[in-house]
């Protein structure tokens, strides 16, 4: 299972074991898109390669507000 925690500046993510941060930056260049704009589906399909995906994507913007 995946673990995203999000804030202004961008992702902190734990997968398989392993912790990591996601700059706001690059969620951006990755999915060319601003990063409030990103569903949180969006950011879990850069970390895995095939996710399960549950529930309605929700923008990141919905999340921090």
């Amino acid at each position: 299972m995946t673990a995203l925690s999000f804030d202004e500046h961008g992702v902190d993510v734990v997968y398989e074991g392993t912790e990591f941060r996601m700059e706001r930056a690059l969620i951006e260049e990755a999915t060319e898109k601003e990063y409030t704009d990103v569903t949180d589906h969006e950011v879990l399909k850069l970390v895995e390669p095939n996710p399960s995906l549950a529930g309605e994507p929700r923008r990141i913007a919905d999340i921090l507000a």
